[in-house]
Protein backbone atom coordinates (compact mmCIF):
# COMPACT_ATOMS: atom_id res chain seq x y z
CA UNK A 1 0.00 0.00 0.00
CA UNK A 2 1.77 3.49 -0.85
CA UNK A 3 1.77 6.04 1.58
CA UNK A 4 -1.75 8.06 0.84
CA UNK A 5 -3.75 11.29 2.36
CA UNK A 6 -5.58 10.17 5.81
CA UNK A 7 -2.31 8.46 7.00
CA UNK A 8 -2.37 8.87 10.95
CA UNK A 9 0.83 8.33 13.47
CA UNK A 10 1.14 8.78 16.79
CA UNK A 11 4.27 9.48 19.29
CA UNK A 12 4.24 9.20 23.26
CA UNK A 13 6.01 10.61 26.07
CA UNK A 14 6.50 11.78 29.29
CA UNK A 15 7.88 15.43 30.99
CA UNK A 16 11.07 14.61 32.54
CA UNK A 17 13.51 16.70 33.60
CA UNK A 18 15.70 15.57 30.71
CA UNK A 19 13.19 17.15 28.13
CA UNK A 20 12.56 20.49 29.79
CA UNK A 21 13.43 24.13 28.31
CA UNK A 22 15.36 24.17 31.48
CA UNK A 23 17.61 20.61 30.45
CA UNK A 24 17.79 21.52 26.65
CA UNK A 25 18.87 24.88 26.60
CA UNK A 26 15.39 26.79 25.13
CA UNK A 27 14.46 28.35 28.02
CA UNK A 28 15.10 28.71 32.08
CA UNK A 29 12.05 26.51 33.20
CA UNK A 30 11.41 23.10 34.18
CA UNK A 31 8.36 22.75 31.59
CA UNK A 32 7.93 20.08 28.44
CA UNK A 33 10.87 21.89 25.81
CA UNK A 34 9.84 23.09 22.13
CA UNK A 35 12.36 20.84 20.88
CA UNK A 36 10.88 18.18 22.67
CA UNK A 37 7.60 18.76 21.64
CA UNK A 38 9.42 19.39 17.75
CA UNK A 39 10.89 15.83 17.87
CA UNK A 40 7.53 14.38 19.38
CA UNK A 41 5.86 16.09 16.29
CA UNK A 42 8.20 14.38 13.62
CA UNK A 43 8.59 11.07 15.47
CA UNK A 44 4.33 10.96 14.63
CA UNK A 45 4.78 11.58 11.15
CA UNK A 46 7.31 8.79 10.98
CA UNK A 47 5.24 6.67 12.83
CA UNK A 48 2.13 7.85 10.15
CA UNK A 49 4.27 6.17 7.31
CA UNK A 50 7.18 4.52 8.39
CA UNK A 51 5.65 1.04 7.68
CA UNK A 52 4.72 1.51 4.38
CA UNK A 53 8.24 2.72 2.83
CA UNK A 54 10.31 0.25 0.92
CA UNK A 55 13.11 -1.78 2.42
CA UNK A 56 15.83 0.49 2.58
CA UNK A 57 13.95 3.43 2.89
CA UNK A 58 13.23 6.30 5.58
CA UNK A 59 12.28 10.34 5.75
CA UNK A 60 13.78 13.17 6.65
CA UNK A 61 11.96 16.57 7.72
CA UNK A 62 12.84 19.25 6.02
CA UNK A 63 9.88 21.56 6.91
CA UNK A 64 8.38 22.64 10.23
CA UNK A 65 5.84 25.48 10.99
CA UNK A 66 4.36 24.84 14.50
CA UNK A 67 3.35 27.14 17.42
CA UNK A 68 3.67 26.20 21.47
CA UNK A 69 0.73 27.48 22.67
CA UNK A 70 0.49 26.00 26.18
CA UNK A 71 3.46 24.89 28.80
CA UNK A 72 3.08 21.20 30.11
CA UNK A 73 4.47 20.42 33.83
CA UNK A 74 7.28 17.46 34.55
CA UNK A 75 5.22 14.17 34.99
CA UNK A 76 2.73 15.02 32.19
CA UNK A 77 1.88 12.51 29.73
CA UNK A 78 2.11 14.16 26.20
CA UNK A 79 1.70 13.19 22.74
CA UNK A 80 1.39 14.26 19.21
CA UNK A 81 -0.25 12.81 16.25
CA UNK A 82 0.33 13.70 12.50
CA UNK A 83 -1.75 12.91 9.97
CA UNK A 84 -0.33 13.02 5.79
CA UNK A 85 -2.17 15.97 4.14
CA UNK A 86 -0.42 15.19 0.83
CA UNK A 87 1.87 13.24 -0.86
CA UNK A 88 3.75 14.90 -4.04
CA UNK A 89 6.20 12.41 -5.30
CA UNK A 90 8.66 11.85 -2.13
CA UNK A 91 7.33 15.19 -0.65
CA UNK A 92 5.01 14.33 2.13
CA UNK A 93 2.97 17.07 4.11
CA UNK A 94 1.83 16.28 7.38
CA UNK A 95 -1.30 17.97 9.77
CA UNK A 96 0.53 18.07 13.62
CA UNK A 97 -0.98 18.16 17.06
CA UNK A 98 0.59 18.04 20.06
CA UNK A 99 -1.37 17.18 23.69
CA UNK A 100 -1.03 16.87 27.20
CA UNK A 101 -3.72 15.56 29.58
CA UNK A 102 -5.26 19.05 29.89
CA UNK A 103 -5.54 19.33 25.99
CA UNK A 104 -3.96 20.65 22.80
CA UNK A 105 -0.19 22.23 23.44
CA UNK A 106 0.57 23.06 20.05
CA UNK A 107 -0.04 22.66 16.45
CA UNK A 108 1.46 23.11 12.81
CA UNK A 109 2.56 21.87 9.49
CA UNK A 110 5.31 19.72 8.91
CA UNK A 111 7.05 18.64 5.51
CA UNK A 112 9.26 14.92 5.36
CA UNK A 113 11.03 13.60 2.39
CA UNK A 114 11.45 9.49 1.62
CA UNK A 115 14.76 8.92 0.86
CA UNK A 116 17.04 5.52 -0.26
CA UNK A 117 18.86 5.38 3.51
CA UNK A 118 22.23 4.25 2.28
CA UNK A 119 22.23 6.60 -0.82
CA UNK A 120 21.43 9.83 1.83
CA UNK A 121 24.15 8.69 4.01
CA UNK A 122 26.60 8.27 1.42
CA UNK A 123 25.86 11.81 0.11
CA UNK A 124 25.99 13.22 3.71
CA UNK A 125 29.54 11.68 4.24
CA UNK A 126 30.90 12.77 1.36
CA UNK A 127 30.80 16.25 3.01
CA UNK A 128 33.34 15.46 5.35
CA UNK A 129 35.56 13.92 2.89
CA UNK A 130 35.20 17.75 1.16
CA UNK A 131 35.79 19.89 3.95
Amino acid sequence: MPISVGMKGRADTVVVPENTAAAVGSGLVPVFATPAMVALMENAAVNAVQAQLEEGQGTVGTLLNITHDAATPVGMQVWAEAEVTAVEGRKLSFAVTAFDEGGPIGKGTHERFVIQTDRFLAKTQAKQKNS
